[in-house]
C-alpha cells in the first residue's frame, strides 16, 4: 500500500551549528499540510551510517566489543562506522570491516536501510551481510577507538541478543532481522 507523502512546506531554513564533519544542527520554520506552523523544529545533520553482520567461511559471525562513552558502559556490537565523503555505503562497510577486524573478502549484499530517527535525523543507516569473510589482515583501530574482537557462533549472538547484551538499536533490529529470515 503507498502512502500519500504529506510534505511540509519549509518557510524558514538555517544552518545554526556545525561541529566538525559529523553533525550539524539546521532549525527550520515549517508549514504542515492542515496550515499549522511550527516555528522551530531542529533536524540533526549527519553523514549516512554502515553496519556490517559478517559471517566468515566456518558460519561464525564478527562481532566486536567497544566502550560507548555516553552509557558509560562496554557492549557487544557488530561492525560499524561513517560513509565518508565520496565513498558509497559498499565501499565504507567494507573499509570499515577491514579497519576494525582485519576480515575481509566475501560476497557482499544490502541487507537493511534504516532511518535512525526519522524525526530529527536526515541520514540513513545501511546493513550489510558479508558471507564467507576472513582475516586477511591486522587490525587498524584509529586513534580514539579501542575495539576487541570476536568471532562467534551464532547462538551465542542471538543469546546476547535475548539477554540484552547488544543494546544499539541500529545493531540489534538488523541482527534480529538476520536471525528471523536467514535458515
Amino acid at each position: 500500500m503507498l502512502l500519500e507523502n504529506r510534505k511540509w512546506k519549509v518557510l524558514k531554513s538555517e544552518n545554526i551549528l556545525k561541529l566538525g564533519p559529523w553533525l550539524s544542527v539546521r532549525q527550520e520554520c515549517v508549514e504542515l499540510p492542515n496550515g499549522t506552523q511550527i516555528p522551530t523544529w531542529f533536524i540533526l545533520e549527519f553523514p549516512d551510517w554502515i553496519n556490517v553482520i559478517a559471517i566468515t567461511k566456518e558460519g561464525k559471525m564478527v562481532m566486536i566489543d567497544q566502550y560507548r562513552h555516553a552509557l558509560g558502559e562496554t557492549h557487544y556490537e557488530i561492525v560499524a562506522g561513517v560513509v565518508d565523503p565520496g565513498e558509497t555505503p559498499l565501499e565504507a562497510a567494507k573499509r570499515e570491516l577491514l579497519e576494525e577486524t582485519g576480515f575481509g573478502g566475501g560476497e557482499w549484499s544490502t541487507f537493511m536501510q534504516l532511518s535512525p530517527n526519522p524525526t530529527n535525523h536526515n541520514n540513513i543507516s545501511y546493513t550489510f551481510l558479508a558471507l564467507g569473510v576472513e582475516q586477511i589482515a591486522t587490525q587498524h583501530e584509529e586513534k580514539t577507538e579501542d575495539i576487541h574482537i570476536h568471532v562467534m557462533g551464532k547462538e551465542e549472538v542471538y543469546h546476547l541478543l535475548e539477554q540484552g547484551e547488544i543494546v544499539q538499536a541500529l545493531h540489534a533490529a538488523p541482527l534480529w532481522k538476520y536471525f528471523a529470515t536467514i535458515k
